[in-house]
């Protein structure tokens, strides 16, 4: 019988285990994120849209959106994997001295199959120290990769200082079918004062050259956002204030806490 519980026991714990692993998943469905997350989902100051790019910094293809957004007179925010900007942080300082935000998408972008707090502790924490050693001041947000929100990456999150941001509307530019077109279109489909936009200045997570999809629907998307009389910028303009965030998931306010409980 001993041997019985001490299995049950333990079959007890891997099961709070993954729970606790994927249950904080489900603010990536937009629906139920918008309702009952709102600062998770990006909104803020209904007068504003704020503008996101994730996967750089790209020695490539970001100058060429920093320069697009410069003809705009738009700043936004660049959401950066550790591992690149070690590689490029001249970059990610010419990124700040433009006047534009970094904020942390993760040290490398992995897909989280499996538990690894440990690892998700020490990955987010690194890459918020770099960004904070290249931009001069402690970064404000975290994105995870794919959007997707595990347990590990959201006490990560929390370790770090971070606050959680994932998004309203997207462009759906990742694809090999994205035009510049199809991008303005489906970010116009979805947007609504105080949206905070997601858009790629990389495509090093993406299909090959769909950055160009992005970069050519910029002045569009801008010129959307102006028409409806929204001010476009950074997220710590934003104003993602209030309501329920990330620290809310699976603390017993929400669907992950209830389905914890």
């Amino acid at each position: 019988m001993g041997g019985v519980r001490q299995a049950g026991a333990v079959g007890a714990v891997a099961a709070g285990l993954v729970a606790w692993h994927v249950v904080p998943a489900a603010v990536w469905l937009p629906g139920a994120r918008r309702r009952l997350w709102p600062a998770l989902d990006g909104q803020g100051d209904p007068g504003r849209v704020a503008l996101t790019f994730d996967d750089g910094p790209d020695p490539v293809t970001t100058p060429l959106f920093l320069r697009a957004l410069d003809r705009l007179s738009v700043r936004a925010t660049f959401f950066v994997l550790g591992e690149r900007l070690a590689r490029a942080p001249g970059l990610g300082r010419a990124i700040v001295a433009e006047g534009h935000e970094l904020a942390v998408h993760g040290w490398r972008h992995d897909r989280p199959w499996t538990p690894r707090p440990l690892r998700d502790v020490r990955e987010v924490a690194g890459a918020a120290e770099l960004v904070a050693d290249v931009a001069g001041r402690r970064p404000l947000w975290y994105r995870p990769p794919y959007g997707v929100l595990t347990g590990g990456r959201w006490a990560a999150a929390r370790a770090a200082g971070l606050r959680t941001v994932l998004w309203s509307v997207w462009g759906r530019d990742w694809t090999s079918t994205a035009t510049p077109d199809g991008v303005r279109a489906e970010v116009a489909r979805g947007l609504r004062g105080g949206a905070t936009v997601l858009l790629h200045d990389s495509d090093a997570m993406c299909a090959p050259g769909s950055w160009r999809a992005a970069l050519d629907a910029l002045p569009g998307v801008v010129a959307d956002c102006r028409a409806r009389g929204l001010v476009v910028g950074r997220l710590a303009e934003h104003g993602v204030h209030g309501g329920r965030d990330l620290r809310d998931v699976g603390d017993g306010d929400g669907p992950a806490g209830r389905a914890g409980g």
